[in-house]
């Protein structure tokens, strides 16, 4: 599966990049199995990944949950909460 990642904010900064598209393993069908495969990578995206830090996730623009069903060709962005005060 092909899959368009945005990263936004501090996790572009973390990861030196805005964008990169993968192909995804025939593992990964759900947003969760894509956070897993990204923490797999070690290093930061682990830390970032695996250690109970808050971020959102959206697909073609719309915010999903982790359980959400991963289609080909899909957008995917990951991002902080955002807050206000």
């Amino acid at each position: 599966m092909n899959l368009q990642l945005l990263y936004f904010a501090q996790l572009r900064e973390k990861f030196g990049r805005a964008q990169e598209t993968i192909e995804a393993p025939a593992s990964v069908h759900t947003v969760a199995d894509l956070i897993a495969h990204l923490a797999s990578r070690g290093g930061i995206w682990q830390e970032t990944f695996s250690g109970g830090q808050a971020f959102r996730v959206a697909i073609n623009q719309d915010i999903v949950e982790l359980t959400t069903t991963l289609s080909d060709g899909a957008e995917v962005a990951i991002f902080r909460p955002v807050t206000g005060g």
